[in-house]
């Protein structure tokens, strides 16, 4: 088994690696230091959590163990994507050059440039940056890159796909053409890697596994959710945040949760605290101050979940990371590598939980179209706590949905009541104004009296005949007797006074009209 003194090493170096408890490269390690020592450029290909810092580090450190640096002339160069991962390479250069006199500065944003003005005035042999603000130093007359021997791209297909390439390709006209260039990244797009064609001369390519493959020790799975309304998904997706947690209990020591946003960086973490939630977040708008205290809580375990971005993502070591939520699905099939890589490292087990809704598939299917392997669907455990609670109510509704209707049945409507009681009154008064006259023959007369007597009598209402009274009193009647009960539309008959105008045959009894 290969170990770090079968390297060609400086000496002073393996002390401080063995000082720091290891004994043994790992594979990536293995293959990129021997070619690098040789002077030759090194493209490096690895999963995450292997080891690729000291990849270059411990090389570098080696090949800069001789000679020393010029004011504000820096003899190697390490461009990194954002500012965490720059303080992470910072600190590895710390720990294995702790017994050499090598310098360092580290160039990062919201730091005050006096202070860094200062380090590169005394000359350093290490230079740390991130793009911009090594440009910004350049620019203000304060840094001169010609006498860099040594340039690493860390995280390269991240730099170059995050809209870096037009810096890099300043930085990298103005740094020798003698350099020598070390590129190393998890993953290698074969579009990002004809750019790198242009930057390193016939490199020696170390691909230690498949390209944008997982760690075996990450157990993997993805929720499909769909919320119930498109207003409600953040607020739901949120609630089945919490229940995956709450699901994996003990286990889940830590986390980091990613969002694609940041403004959901922020949304999730409140959420979580207001919760009980131990939660922080960090991204790219926060102070620099407050993305090192949030970043050194969550490494000490006095932070317990840490709310980020992909800032996050990229490179940060933190050894200890028990579980990785994917809050979103990545836009970019390769972050995914990148953000689960931050648990299962050092030969650790690990978990990494995704939340899919309907409109993210896509991305889902280019993951695993990436990896090459379908992940796992986990149930999703707001389902199985709505579905006895809902198959109840359900029940419920359906039992007084049925009752309501039977009710509705045998309640007859107001309208239908009236109506009737409306036909019922017009039909009483024109029968009750169709009574016979004096003109009619006695023995029709007599047969229907009895009825109509009874009905009148029945009504209320004395009947009458069609001739009493004059025609104007019956027209005049029809126009203002619409107000007598408002239902009888006209069928009533003007009603005569029963003095002189009574007819002489209703004044006479049965049997005297029975004897005439």
């Amino acid at each position: 088994m290969t170990k770090f003194s079968d390297l060609n090493l400086n000496p002073k170096v393996l002390k401080a690696i063995e000082e720091a408890g290891y004994e043994s490269p790992t594979p990536i390690q293995a293959g990129a230091i021997p070619p690098a020592l040789e002077g030759r450029d090194v493209l490096g290909i690895a999963q995450t959590g292997t080891g690729k810092t000291a990849s270059f580090t411990l090389p570098m450190i080696t090949l800069l163990a001789r000679g020393r640096a010029r004011a504000r002339m820096p003899r190697s160069l390490v461009l990194c994507p954002t500012r965490e991962l720059a303080a992470q390479v910072a600190e590895n250069f710390d720990t294995y050059t702790k017994h050499l006199k090598l310098t360092k500065a580290l160039l990062i944003g919201g730091v005050s440039f006096k202070e860094q003005d200062t380090l590169i005035d005394k000359g350093v042999d290490v230079l740390i940056a991130t793009p911009g603000r090594l440009l910004d130093h350049f620019e203000r007359g304060k840094l001169i890159l010609s006498d860099v021997k040594v340039m690493v791209v860390d995280e390269a297909d991240r730099m170059l796909d995050m809209g870096f390439i037009p810096d890099i390709e300043r930085i990298f006209g103005l740094t020798p053409f003698t350099r020598q260039t070390l590129f190393f990244s998890a993953t290698m797009a074969p579009e990002i890697e004809r750019i790198t064609n242009t930057f390193l001369s016939a490199p020696a390519r170390v691909e230690v596994a498949r390209q944008a493959t997982t760690s075996e020790n990450i157990t993997q799975g993805v929720v499909l959710f769909k919320a119930s309304r498109r207003d409600r998904e953040g607020s739901e997706k949120r609630k089945l945040l919490r229940h995956l947690i709450d699901q994996e209990g003990e286990k889940c020591t830590n986390a980091i949760i990613f969002c694609n946003r940041k403004t959901d960086v922020d949304i999730v973490a409140k959420s979580l605290k207001k919760y009980g939630y131990d939660a922080a977040p960090i991204h790219g708008d926060l102070d620099q101050s407050q993305r090192t205290k949030t970043l050194e809580g969550f490494r000490e375990g006095s932070l317990r979940f840490l709310v980020a971005s992909d800032v996050a993502a990229r490179g940060l070591d933190v050894p200890s990371v028990s579980h990785v939520f994917n809050f979103d699905v990545p836009s970019h099939a390769e972050d995914y590598v990148h953000r689960i890589g931050r648990t299962g490292r050092a030969g650790r087990d690990g978990s990494a939980m995704m939340i899919c809704v309907p409109k993210d598939e896509k991305n889902l299917e280019d993951i695993e179209r990436l990896v090459q392997n379908e992940i796992p669907r986990i149930e999703n455990p707001l389902k199985k706590a709505k579905a006895e609670p809902k198959a109840k109510d359900s029940k419920d509704d359906a039992s007084s949905e049925t009752t309501e209707r039977k009710t509705r049945s045998r309640r007859p409507s107001a309208r239908s009541s009236a109506a009737k009681d409306v036909n019922e009154s017009a039909d009483a008064q024109a029968q009750i104004s169709d009574a016979p006259s004096a003109e009619v023959d006695a023995p029709a007369q007599e047969q229907k009296a009895p009825e109509l007597e009874k009905r009148a009598s029945g009504r209320g209402k004395p009947a009458e005949s069609k001739s009493s009274g004059p025609k104007s009193g019956q027209k005049g009647n029809q126009k203002s007797g619409r107000g007598r009960g408002g239902n009888d539309r006209g069928n009533d008959r003007n009603v005569v006074g029963m003095g002189d105008h009574m007819p002489s045959f209703i004044a006479l009894s049965f049997a005297e009209r029975r004897a005439g």
